[in-house]
């Protein structure tokens, strides 16, 4: 006998939710409402959150008129309801987007991903369409307590007073509550090392720089290039002393960090003549091929290169390219591999793209072509509708879940994840067969 699928969730005007007494959740894969498979299903993850989608309707399924509808209104619930959306912890991948009608939405949502949510009712909680994909938990929200935070801020700037750089994380910690530069105050796990300004790549959903018609960005980019001097100062006692020490390039804060790759490898050439401690990460778009060989010779440990897919077409509209070719990002890749650097794809997914036949089957051969190390599983942070539009999908995928199914079956030795690790575990025990992850 079928589980009951969960109850639909709504909001009214001021944003309270509820459960629909008979409506079904949904959820949509592109443009198209799907019912939610039970596999997909797991409660809501501690440090989640829910928000509604202004003025947007939800789609649900009725099981007595076998069809999904649009939810106008509700008994008892003066005005247009909302759709709900999930935003979740660290560490999931959606495998559906909120099933509303976008066609009636009226504004560009902000820098968010968005997930399907629903409520269910035997298990007493908000359920989200999703699958953990890294069993991490040093980036648990409550790790964090700004309350110890502030004192080592102030001491460390007093420490260092003329470190640009330092300026920066103090910022990125306090003011945008940015995990990984609180981690360089608390003296631990992976630490941020942003050093441009700016950027080769216009990307839809950039979250450190938007025109001003479109929706804003999450916080402002760093406005200069770090010295190597600043850039060790601060890095190499965090790789000499930190627990799990990690520091990366290329963060949110900034544009990419191939663009300042001369000053990134005079910096690896010291960090690495200094310690052989810790772990020294490049995230990057990877569209310089010569810098990352640079990089490569400076002593990089691992990288990380960002594509939403690999599709040129869908690259390219994404990306938004300036001067360099999806193939510059390919030959980086294999460089990374060849020179037996960890190597990452910081894959930004969405379902009904990242899962769309043609997708699936493109990034089977990727996979086998450049002998990928890692697919960090990062739900991309945009307008749903907006980024439906600019890929033109058309219809629904095969399925987030069974996206990773088939690609652990066919390349076993492919790791899932959501973070970045020390070098000591980049290939842990049991990782042919370590998803799905439970609990």
């Amino acid at each position: 006998m079928r589980r009951q699928l969960p109850k639909l969730v709504y909001a009214d005007a001021q944003g309270q939710i509820y459960d629909h007494p008979y409506l079904t959740m949904a959820g949509m894969s592109g443009p198209e409402a799907v019912l939610p498979e039970s596999i997909e299903l797991i409660p809501l993850p501690e440090g989640s959150r829910l928000f509604t989608i202004p003025a947007t309707p939800p789609i649900a399924w009725d099981s007595r008129a076998k069809r999904f509808t649009t939810v106008e209104k509700a008994p008892g619930i003066r005005g247009k309801l909302q759709a709900v959306s999930a935003f979740m912890a660290p560490g999931y991948a959606r495998t559906l987007l909120p099933a509303c009608d976008y066609a009636q939405k009226q504004v560009v949502l902000p820098l968010w991903s968005y997930t399907a949510v629903g409520w269910d009712e035997a298990q007493d909680c908000f359920v989200v369409a999703a699958t953990k994909v890294d069993s991490n938990q040093n980036w648990n929200p409550d790790n964090y307590d700004d309350r110890l935070l502030d004192p080592l801020v102030r001491q460390r700037l007093t420490e260092n007073p003329n470190n640009r750089l330092l300026e920066q994380l103090a910022r990125c910690a306090i003011d945008y509550h940015c995990f990984a530069a609180k981690n360089l105050f608390f003296k631990r796990w992976e630490a941020p090392l942003p050093t441009s300004p700016v950027c080769n790549s216009a990307c839809l959903g950039c979250i450190s720089l938007q025109a001003s018609e479109c929706c804003p960005s999450n916080h402002d980019r760093i406005s200069f290039v770090p010295t190597p001097e600043e850039i060790v100062e601060l890095a190499l006692p965090h790789l000499q002393q930190a627990e799990q020490a990690i520091v990366s390039y290329g963060q949110g804060c900034e544009g990419d960090p191939i663009m300042q790759a001369p000053t990134i490898a005079e910096a690896t050439r010291r960090l690495k003549a200094a310690t052989s401690r810790g772990t020294v990460n490049f995230n990057s778009n990877g569209s310089m091929p010569e810098q990352v060989q640079e990089l490569i010779d400076a002593g990089m440990d691992s990288f990380r290169f960002s594509l939403n897919s690999v599709l040129e077409e869908r690259y390219n509209a994404y990306y938004r390219p300036k001067g360099y070719s999806f193939s510059n990002v390919i030959r980086s890749l294999k460089l990374s591999k060849q020179a037996g650097r960890f190597t990452m794809i910081n894959y930004l997914i969405s379902p009904g793209v990242t899962d769309a036949p043609e997708e699936v089957e493109a990034l089977k051969r990727f996979v086998a072509d450049t002998g990928v190390d890692m697919l960090q599983l990062r739900n991309l942070s945009i307008d749903p509708d907006l980024y439906n539009k600019a890929m033109q999908v058309t219809g629904r995928g095969i399925g987030m879940y069974r996206l990773l199914v088939e690609l652990k079956q066919e390349f076993p030795r492919l790791q899932f994840g959501y973070y970045n690790r020390t070098k000591e575990n980049f290939f842990p025990a049991g990782f042919e067969t370590g998803w799905p992850i439970r609990g």
